[in-house]
């Protein structure tokens, strides 16, 4: 039989019968008495926020996909200092309508172009079909030719050159008409993009989130905290992210993330923190006294949410590519703000407003035709649902997990690719660029592999080799050897059959690195890129995922004092999920829907989508977890009553749970809406699970698996119940006593009908 601690009935929380309030921690003592102080100090922290990350999305990046120390990286960056004009990241689509490209008024025009870009400061390596008279360069019918050049530098001080010539460059010149391409074109109208699309999601997510939180909470003056919250936590991560650009290179698609859990959590901890605070004044606290006891008994649980989802997210600082390890710089900063801001500014005001938290409540009149009509409060249908699943748990559990499953069938036919232009919208210019060049051009020109030659050879061995690579299956031509001026270095361009990603040129990379060459042979181009990014994180996924199983178990241990809960909860956050990677694939890689949501499918998923969007998901199922959680192990240790926790903790948090997930759901949304493929997936696909998490995972599966695991849920064998008993972190509030004229049942019995503090929604 497993231990039952028995609480006090005070549970500490609240003025103790005939004692004086219960008191709280240095901290605790210290926000509410001084809260103006706080509020403050607060301010002033915000304002210095919002200059020091002024300006961060100028200095983030659009790129970070690539391994910094796989084979394909290395061969680039020597490419780039050997030989600059082997790895063209601009290209000039130069028109010349009906008359070609040989008209001499046309070549004369294209000529001067290539001269004057020669001559920009920061671009080397220019050539141009004019100049060099390579048929790649030339469209097949005739019409057009390429400009190539690369502009040199890391990516903030390249889009800087590339925002100071494209002005001149672009548009109509005498007899062409010149567009720009090519992949920085490409990434840094994607940073622009991603930049107005973010500006978008706010205006839309801010708006909505405030009627949403106006219906949750009742009262506007409650329903502006949360948001206050998030603001505060958004322009902290901003800050934060402004340093670390100073260090290493960062994402600017972070930046969505920041937005999304900076609102999210702060509108989760909010909710938690606030739901908690009037339960205590319900029960006849004053309001210095509610603040205390809920940071004693909610704070706890929030700081270790955010611990959890901090976690999950910090698991991505062990894949080499930057694109993750920013969201993990940006996730970590945001959750651990949100936190603190809702554990110092929430109670802060919380102790100011006191009473005058209800104020302007907007659902007064509808919650007096729900007394008048002798409706029972929303918290004891919560109540009524968890005990009709648990009377039917083998089919709820049965049925859940089945259905789960199937959503996620399509993720096993999952490909993985490389993000190109056509995440780009149609509009976008330098994806219309690279669209013609794909399409019209031979060996499309940007694309294809190139392998540096490093060490000195003889020409007959440089030939012999270039014929023994040309002979290979998949390989359509091979150019060069170009060797440097020391006759130390040399490459040769590779054109593979299929696209520049796709299967057969990744099966290229492989067999030239197999071929055995008179020199140091290193292979780099998109689709070698593409298999150094999949083998790093093949590589380094078992750590990641080791990581939060390891982590989460043992914090969910400490919160429970479980073995049997941790178990679960690892279980049923990674199957709440399948829904979400189950959709990945059917809409984004297989194109159903992709007229409906505006993006071009490519047939494949970007290869660090999946790892992003699972350490996000699997964060914020554990928070919403960890609410659960809490209030049902804070119930069973009061009650010793296993099935009455598990309706108590529903019952309290399940419309709590519901809300939160709705408006988290609402701001991922917004997200949604980017033009950017990549965003919208993350966005969508987030959402899709943050819903399936709170509305079936935690309100079906959890308390049917409880349900069948019965008591044996809290078995833990001694000494790790004696090491929780020293360690472990939970809430240790009270019971909250029933309303004048409600009708409650026991503590340990069933509460078919458990009051619900005014203006709550539980």
């Amino acid at each position: 039989m497993p231990e039952v601690k028995k609480a006090p009935a005070s549970g500490g929380a609240g003025p103790a019968p005939g004692g004086s309030p219960a008191r709280g921690g240095g901290w605790t003592r210290f926000v509410t008495a001084r809260p103006r102080l706080t509020l403050l100090v607060a301010l002033v922290l915000t304002a210095l926020a919002v200059l020091a990350g002024g300006g961060v999305a100028d200095r983030m990046g659009s790129g970070g996909w690539e391994d910094p120390a796989a084979e394909s990286t290395y061969a680039t960056e020597a490419l780039e200092r050997e030989f600059p004009g082997s790895q063209p990241n601009l290209l000039l689509l130069v028109d010349a309508g009906k008359a070609g490209v040989d008209d001499p008024a046309a070549a004369a025009e294209a000529r001067r172009l290539t001269e004057r870009l020669a001559a920009e400061p920061g671009v080397e390596g220019v050539g141009s079909y004019w100049t060099t008279g390579s048929p790649a360069l030339r469209s097949e019918d005739g019409t057009r030719a390429v400009v190539a050049a690369r502009i040199s530098g890391e990516e903030t001080a390249a889009g800087k050159v590339l925002d100071r010539i494209a002005p001149e460059y672009r548009g109509t010149h005498g007899p062409v008409e010149v567009t720009l391409g090519g992949g920085l074109a490409v990434r840094h109208e994607m940073q622009t993009i991603i930049q107005e699309d973010l500006l978008r999601a706010e205006l839309i997510a801010l708006p909505l989130t405030l009627v949403l939180l106006v219906m949750v909470f009742g009262s506007a003056v409650a329903a502006l905290l949360p948001l206050g919250v998030g603001i505060v936590a958004i322009l902290g991560t901003n800050a934060v992210l402004r340093g670390i650009t100073e260090l290493t290179d960062v994402s600017v698609f972070a930046q969505n993330l920041t937005t999304a859990l900076g609102l999210g959590l702060a509108i989760d901890y909010a909710l938690f923190v606030v739901r908690r605070y009037r339960e205590e004044l319900a029960a006849g606290a004053d309001p210095t006294t509610a603040v205390r006891t809920t940071l004693r008994t909610a704070g706890r649980t929030v700081l270790f949410s955010a611990l959890t989802v901090a976690v999950s997210l910090a698991a991505m600082l062990v894949f080499p590519q930057y694109f993750l390890r920013s969201f993990a710089y940006a996730g970590i900063a945001v959750v651990l703000l949100a936190a603190a801001a809702a554990l110092t500014l929430l109670p802060a005001a919380l102790v100011l407003l006191g009473h005058r938290v209800d104020a302007l409540d907007l659902r007064r009149l509808f919650r007096r035709r729900r007394a008048a009509a002798g409706k029972a409060p929303e918290s004891a249908g919560w109540s009524r649902a968890a005990g009709l699943v648990m009377r039917r748990a083998p089919v709820f559990a049965v049925l859940t997990t089945a259905g789960l499953v199937l959503l996620g069938l399509p993720f096993l036919g999952v490909r993985f690719g490389t993000a190109d232009d056509r995440q780009l919208p149609t509009t976008a210019t330098s994806r219309i660029v690279q669209e013609e060049l794909r399409a019209d051009f031979p060996g499309e020109p940007g694309g294809g592999l190139t392998v540096l030659a490093e060490g000195p050879a003889t020409a007959a061995e440089h030939a012999a080799y270039r014929e023994r690579i040309a002979g290979l299956d998949g390989i359509v031509r091979v150019d060069g050897p170009v060797v440097s001026g020391t006759g130390t270095h040399a490459y040769y361009s590779v054109v593979t059959e299929g696209t520049a990603v796709g299967e057969q040129a990744q099966r290229a990379v492989g067999v030239l690195r197999a071929q055995e060459a008179p020199f140091t042979a290193s292979v780099t181009g998109q689709a070698a890129v593409l298999v150094d990014s999949k083998d790093a994180i093949g590589e380094r996924l078992p750590w990641a995922a080791g990581i939060i199983v390891l982590v989460t178990l043992l914090l969910v241990f400490l919160l429970t004092g479980s073995v049997l809960i941790p178990l679960q909860a690892v279980v049923l956050n990674a199957l709440s999920l399948t829904a979400m990677f189950g959709a990945v694939v059917w809409v984004f890689q297989d194109g159903h829907l992709s007229g409906l949501l505006g993006f071009t499918a490519t047939g494949d998923i970007e290869t660090t989508l999946p790892v992003l969007m699972f350490c996000v998901a699997f964060g914020l199922s554990m928070d919403y977890g960890v609410f659960l959680l809490s209030r049902i192990k804070e119930e069973y240790d009061t009650t010793g009553d296993h099935e009455g926790a598990i309706r108590f903790g529903l019952a309290r948090t399940g419309g709590l749970i519901t809300a939160a997930a709705v408006i988290l759901a609402v701001v991922m949304v917004a997200i949604g809406t980017s033009r950017v493929t990549n965003t919208k997936m993350l966005g969508l696909g987030v959402a899709l699970a943050v819903v399936m998490d709170a509305m079936v995972v935690r309100s079906l599966l959890v308390p049917a698996v409880m349900k069948l695991t019965g008591r044996l849920t809290w078995w833990a064998p001694g000494p790790l119940r004696r090491f929780h008993d020293r360690f472990g972190i939970s809430e240790s509030g009270p019971v909250p006593g029933p309303e004048p004229g409600s009708a409650s049942g026991s503590a340990g019995g069933d509460r078919e009908a458990i009051p619900e503090p005014v203006g709550a929604r539980g």
